[in-house]
């Protein structure tokens, strides 16, 4: 006797086998045969699993309520969907992330596991649409034009979240070494020339006001992805939908999501624009951009240890190298900088596939969507991974910094309002084809006292503004 370890399942194109233990049917068959591209399924990202759960979950209570769907169908498909977004039967989510179709396969793939989900909570087997179907009663009231973008919503609105705390991490590890290294003297530089004394924990301070604006403008972003066209089915005008269930389903979903979503008040200008997700993208580009500004710095800091700048010194993670002894290198600055070369790519990406929309639709948001997950998980890991192992653990050179101080030409400009510019520039050239003090020189001209430039040269006087008695 032969078992059958398949089922049979029918769509517009004919039959297909279907593997027998499988949630998803034809639809979802297709498309893993069609879109064999990354290999990366859409379970990759959890967050759009949850989302598209809980859009059809919110959809099947005002479906109910306004009379288009029946009690008994509407709990089996709430019941299937809260499972799904608790985690439950990940792995039948298979379509691959990059996708033809606008995401359509991705919607028929959520469909389909709801309803045979569903239909085993009625007490049906997997694939007896007759009772409850994936495109009539899961997806009631809905379009993959609407479904698809509002969980793009979702998942990244939850994904912003998460990168603004990895952010506040980094953030408030950079703080602690400002707060460490606040009376650390050193030269600070403009094009890789000395230009005038600082403190370390200045040069730190700077990396954490950075990220914190940057987290302002993130939920800046945010709100507009908070805009959804949930209702708006094909192309914004409603069709199929109960006239209410626009305004209804958006409230649902706003409950049972916890992010506080809003009808857009144009559906047809929401379904085919994608300027919020290019927003979006712009500021996880300016987050990378500045991230990588951070860690060229690191990287040029800690040189050396004896031939380089080597002000300050990196945790070492590992050997560093295959034939060189005693090598170590940057390497978690050099991770967190290749990621920022990924999103400024991935923000190239999602450009082009916003502009490439046509008339009431753009087709390419599987791509937008797989770039904004990418650069948003990939700049949160790394904000994590550069605060717990390379920031906590940076230490100073002190006596190497407070060398590079008193052996700049750099503090000439300290003196500058004290002795006047041509002087200071005299002294500077002196110094330099000398090789002979600052200090050494302006007092050898009489241009002030040993106890003057004491005072002038006092840390607290080289870091901050302070008052000029004026020359005469």
């Amino acid at each position: 006797m032969t078992v059958t370890m398949s089922r049979i399942d029918h769509d517009m194109l004919g039959d297909r086998e279907v593997p027998l233990d499988a949630y998803y049917g034809v639809h979802t068959l297709r498309a893993v045969e069609n879109f064999a591209v990354t290999g990366i399924p859409i379970s990759h990202y959890p967050d759009l699993i949850r989302a598209l759960a809980q859009i059809k979950m919110a959809a099947a209570r005002p479906n109910l309520q306004l009379g288009q769907l029946d009690a008994e169908r509407a709990e089996a498909i709430v019941a299937a969907c809260r499972e799904i977004a608790a985690g439950a039967l990940n792995d039948q989510f298979v379509v691959d992330v990059i996708q033809g179709g606008a995401g359509t396969s991705t919607n028929m793939n959520a469909n389909e596991v709801i309803a045979n989900r569903a239909l085993e909570v009625l007490g049906r087997v997997r694939g007896d649409y007759r009772h409850l179907h994936p495109n009539e009663h899961v997806n009631l009231s809905q379009s993959t034009n609407d479904v698809y973008p509002t969980a793009l919503k979702l998942a990244t609105y939850n994904g912003i979240s998460r990168l603004i705390d990895a952010m506040a991490h980094l953030r408030a590890a950079f703080e602690r070494k400002s707060d460490e290294f606040r009376d650390i003297l050193k030269m600070g530089r403009t094009q890789l020339q000395d230009a005038v004394p600082m403190t370390l924990g200045q040069e730190f301070s700077t990396y954490a006001v950075m990220l914190g604006e940057d987290e302002q403008r993130l939920r800046e972003a945010a709100l507009l992805i908070r805009e959804i066209n949930l209702g708006a089915t094909a192309i914004g005008t409603g069709i199929t939908a109960h006239p209410d269930y626009a305004s209804v389903v958006c409230h649902i979903l706003a409950e049972i999501s916890g992010v506080p979503v809003i009808t857009a008040p144009n559906l047809i200008e929401a379904t085919q624009d994608c300027g919020s997700f290019v927003q979006l993208s712009g500021v996880l580009k300016r987050v990378a951009v500045k991230l990588s500004k951070v860690c060229n710095d690191l990287r040029l800091l800690s040189s050396g240890p004896r031939a380089g700048f080597g002000e300050i010194n990196l945790p070492p993670r590992q050997a560093g190298s295959s034939i060189m002894p005693g090598k170590v290198n940057p390497v978690i600055p050099e991770l967190v900088n290749q990621i920022a070369f990924e999103v400024i790519g991935n923000d190239l990406t999602v450009t082009f596939a916003a502009e490439a929309g046509q008339l009431q639709l753009n087709a390419f948001e599987p791509i937008i969507a797989h770039s904004l997950f990418k650069s948003i998980g990939h700049l949160g890991q790394g904000c994590l991974i550069l605060a717990d192992k390379c920031v906590d653990g940076i230490t100073a050179n002190r006596e190497r910094l407070e060398a590079s101080v008193l052996g700049s030409i750099g503090i000439v400009t300290a003196l500058n309002p004290i002795i006047g510019y041509a002087n200071a520039t005299e002294v500077a050239s002196e110094a330099h084809r000398t090789g002979k003090g600052v200090a050494e020189l302006v007092e050898a001209r009489g241009l002030m006292t040993a106890a003057a430039l004491a005072e002038a040269l006092r840390p607290e006087a080289l870091t901050k503004p302070r008052p000029i008695t004026a020359r005469t």
